[in-house]
């Protein structure tokens, strides 16, 4: 009897595995894959188990924990590597998703000897952090150290790799998760102690980027317009006390409700009435991509590639625009009837029972040409 292959087996360097946007793609095309063929593994730089952990050993993959990228971490995050890549020569293909910073994993795995080496735009700028300037300088080297470079849309690629060629792979969802059914928005709001009120969803991680205090700025405007409305606020973050302050500040709490990580985020985009991202940067944001899907009105900042719209109640509103005039824009939908759009969107790309097989067949032609090249 022929003995099972063992299937190719991918690295992927993460921060985490927490429920956010990017891990969230990850683990969509992780369960979508052929995993008798290609098995994902993670290499993440946090001490601690995350929210995918779990499933991903469930799955057959592995995570390992490696030192945080920290400067001053170098030298052993360095040391670390060379033994990490000598107790594991399975490793062929090293996938690397913290956009500027992945040119130090990158590096890593050039340092030994790793033959592909693959850096993956997810952002279309960089987070005013602590490693600012230091996260520039490794946008200018990245493609030093990557052999392929991959982006979420063209708008992400052409910011990190700055004129180098580069793949799309879509930040697909599985869409049949997000189709509008009536039944569950009446549960879901009953569960939420909401009635009537006209709800304004967002998810999210609470950080610069997203833009929150713009955002309850944007309610407070609704609220004068139209007092029974209410605010969903999924996801958590490091800003998230400061947010939660500034809500306190503005004397809305009744009004706002925090729920923190979910996973029942499908379900509660059935709640909602309208999803507003007025993001500051973003590269194809995977909420918006499920919130479409859920049939909701959604209102994006103009700072939102044009490639992430296919739903037309999608609408696009300037971060000049003051608060106001984005309330009023958003209030303009509050009676607007949804509908599950099952057949509408079957064809459409950001639906991962299609575009599973293109990152699949990517990593076959990858590992052949390893083969071929032995």
């Amino acid at each position: 009897m022929k003995e099972k292959e063992e299937p190719i087996r991918i690295l992927q360097c993460v921060n985490d595995m927490h429920r956010a946007g990017l891990e969230t793609m990850l683990m969509n095309y992780y369960r979508n894959i052929d995993r008798d063929k290609i098995q994902f593994d993670f290499l993440t730089h946090r001490p601690y188990k995350s929210d995918y952990d779990g499933e991903i050993i469930k799955l057959g993959g592995r995570v390992y924990y490696a030192p945080r990228l920290y400067p001053q971490n170098y030298p052993k995050y360095f040391k670390w590597m060379k033994e990490f890549f000598l107790e594991h020569p399975e490793y062929k293909i090293v996938h690397s998703h913290i956009d500027a910073m992945s040119y130090i994993p990158l590096l890593a795995a050039k340092k030994n000897n790793i033959p592909i080496r693959i850096a993956h735009s997810h952002s279309t700028s960089i987070d005013k952090d602590f490693k600012y300037l230091l996260k520039q300088y490794y946008r200018m080297k990245i493609n030093k150290v990557s052999t392929h470079n991959l982006a979420c849309g063209y708008e992400a690629g052409k910011f990190l790799f700055k004129g180098r060629k580069f793949k799309i792979i879509s930040n697909a969802v599985d869409a049949s998760k997000f189709y509008y059914v009536e039944k569950i928005r009446k549960l879901k709001r009953k569960e939420l102690n909401i009635d009537d009120e006209f709800v304004v969803g967002h998810i999210g991680r609470i950080c610069y980027p997203k833009n929150h205090k713009f955002l309850i700025d944007i309610f407070e405007e609704i609220i004068r317009i139209y007092s029974k409305s209410k605010l969903l606020i999924v996801g958590m973050g490091e800003k998230e006390e400061e947010i939660k302050e500034y809500v306190k500040s503005k004397s809305l709490e009744e009004k706002i409700k925090f729920l923190g990580s979910r996973n029942d985020v499908s379900e509660l985009y059935q709640a909602m009435d309208v999803f507003v991202l007025p993001s500051l940067f973003e590269g194809i944001p995977l909420v918006g991509i499920e919130a479409q899907f859920s049939d909701l009105p959604c209102f994006f900042s103009d700072r939102v590639p044009k490639e992430a719209k296919f739903n037309e109640k999608t609408k696009f509103v300037s971060l000049d625009n003051s608060p106001f005039e984005w309330a009023q824009e958003i209030i303009k939908v509050k009676d607007l009837k949804r509908v599950n759009k099952r057949n509408d969107a079957i064809d459409n790309n950001y639906d991962i029972k299609n575009t599973h097989k293109v990152l699949e067949n990517f990593y076959f032609d990858l590992y052949k040409s390893i083969m071929e090249d032995k």
